[in-house]
């Protein structure tokens, strides 16, 4: 294949009229092409009069000597497993998560049939407790935002991006396109999959994976594991219907229990896991009107059809604090995403076309492990608990969350209107102060990040932008040692995906998922 990079697009180009183009201008006879595709688009918006995309194309052509001025690049293939497990037992996989998923899919694409526990419910099923809390403000602990197939993630803008650098992104890029993803995620800068895609996609994964021998066991929720001369032995589970429980004989388990699990990390704590604090982050959702947001990075004069602007922000302070925004959901809406009874959390949500009135990010501040005079591993947990349980009685003590205007945040006073920009978060919200339930070094931040985030997109610090409280499941606030072969303390066990510690997003998890099973496949 050759490919062709830098190639500057000033209009909205049908794909037959885009490779008309590219041949004319590189001199390529269409006769020539074999095949082609878009390896890459993205949007240059630097210069408001001049936004632009720009594409680079991978040809496949007949005579490649006449176009040696070309760079030739060579299809990417996943590596090849060797596979030498001989156990005779399953692996079992704890979280149904992108980061479990994904060592399902590739155990079962190599033979090995694993079983699935999760104590949520298939993601049909989860996303029907989803609306009915979102709605109706009944919370089921067991199938929410949090917990369920798919993950935290379902629920969310589905982003693919990430910070990591590793050739098995393409890995899961491809699996997700094969399962009914957008045939847009294989090429865009910046993919997203969008709850609705999520939802049938995770669906298909899942009939794949049983497809080839694996198991699902739904509604089981993990209590407790048999452990001997430091190897695991069993898991131990209970149904989270009817009480009853099962035990399953294993000699390997994929931990990959997502970062709300938090009855979970107790119960590993107590059985002699090795755990650490880790740093994480705090802070509320802000709102903005999204024609604020295309306005503010794509000017007003461009007469192309672009998506809902996206942006990515952070600031450091001289104190060492950060704040940046995590999770921008253009066109979406702040969800409900509690997991345990009278909590707030929220989290953003956008569908595929991000084509509501509103956008939302994460405005976040970073937590460190020195915040905590405790030195239990478990001390994060119980700050964002308490963070949690302050925003339910700020909000009313009925699941509505406290939210505030931006104008009355910085003067530490009441919100007493909602102004031109419409909280997005159902069931329901309360005009609140959010100063009285946050730390101080929270509020300061988050108020010098607003004002930094201002000089950047004009309008951020708009007096009528909504703050909802609160944001605590970013990441996971704690981390289970592993070594460099993957392995926890506890013979056997592999912690994985972002509950563990070791991703941050729907990509690094889905990777890391990828990791594990493939160090399970090889070992001997």
């Amino acid at each position: 294949m050759l490919r062709i990079n830098n190639i500057k697009i000033v209009k909205d180009l049908q794909e037959n009229d885009l490779i008309e183009y590219v041949c004319n201008k590189f001199k390529i006879h269409p006769s020539d092409i074999i095949s082609w595709n878009i390896s890459k688009k993205s949007i240059d918006a630097r210069k408001k009069d001049d936004v632009h995309y720009v594409f680079s194309i991978d040809i496949k052509v007949k005579n490649s000597k006449k176009y040696k001025k070309f760079q030739y690049v060579e299809n990417y293939e996943f590596p090849k497993i060797s596979v030498n497990r001989r156990s005779i037992f399953n692996p079992i996989i704890i979280g149904a998560g992108p980061a479990g998923l994904f060592a399902a899919l590739i155990l079962v694409q190599n033979g090995i049939k694993p079983i699935i526990i999760e104590q949520g419910k298939s993601v049909e099923e989860r996303q029907k407790d989803v609306n009915n809390f979102i709605e109706n403000g009944i919370l089921n602990t067991h199938s929410n935002v949090q917990f369920g197939e798919g993950g935290a993630g379902t629920f969310s803008d589905g982003k693919l991006t990430t910070g990591i650098n590793n050739p098995l992104c393409k890995k899961v890029i491809e699996e997700f396109y094969k399962f009914g993803a957008p045939q847009e995620i294989l090429y865009v800068s910046k993919p997203h999959i969008g709850t609705d895609n999520l939802i049938k996609i995770i669906h298909n994964m899942r009939e794949y994976i049983i497809s080839k021998g694996g198991q699902f066991l739904f509604n089981e929720k993990v209590i407790d594991f048999t452990i001997k001369n430091e190897a695991i032995k069993s898991v131990i589970y209970q149904n989270t219907l009817n009480n009853s429980i099962s035990e399953i004989e294993t000699d390997t388990i994929i931990l990959a229990i997502g970062h709300s699990a938090r009855d979970t990390f107790e119960k590993l704590y107590e059985k002699g896991f090795k755990m650490e604090k880790k740093n994480f982050s705090v802070g509320v959702r802000i709102e903005h009107n999204q024609k604020m947001i295309n306005n503010s990075q794509y000017g007003t004069i461009t007469k192309l059809n672009l998506p809902p602007a996206e942006y990515k922000l952070a600031c450091h302070l001289p104190n060492g604090r950060s704040c940046y925004t995590f999770c921008m959901c253009p066109g979406g809406s702040v969800i409900a995403s509690s997991s345990q009874a009278k909590s707030i959390v929220t989290n953003g949500m956008s569908n595929f076309l991000r084509n509501g009135t509103n956008s939302n990010s994460a405005l976040l501040v970073n937590v460190v492990p020195e915040d905590f005079k405790d030195n239990s591993p478990l001390s994060g947990i119980y700050f964002q608990k308490d963070l949690e349980e302050k925003a339910f009685k700020l909000g009313g003590n009925n699941y509505y969350a406290p939210i505030q205007r931006v104008e009355d945040y910085f003067k530490n006073i009441p919100s007493n209107h909602i102004g031109s920009i419409i909280p997005t978060y159902t069931p329901g919200v309360t005009l609140s102060n959010l100063n009285t339930i946050l730390p101080d070094f929270v509020n300061d931040t988050l108020k010098y990040g607003i004002i930094s985030f201002d000089k950047k997109i004009k309008g951020f610090a708009d007096p009528d932008a909504i703050l909802t409280g609160v944001e605590t499941r970013s990441s996971s606030p704690v981390r289970i040692i592993r070594n460099e072969n993957l392995n926890s303390n506890i013979k056997g066990v592999y912690p994985c995906g972002e509950g563990a510690g070791y991703a941050g997003g729907i990509m690094s998890a889905a990777v890391d998922g990828i990791k594990c099973a493939i160090e399970i496949l090889e070992r001997k």
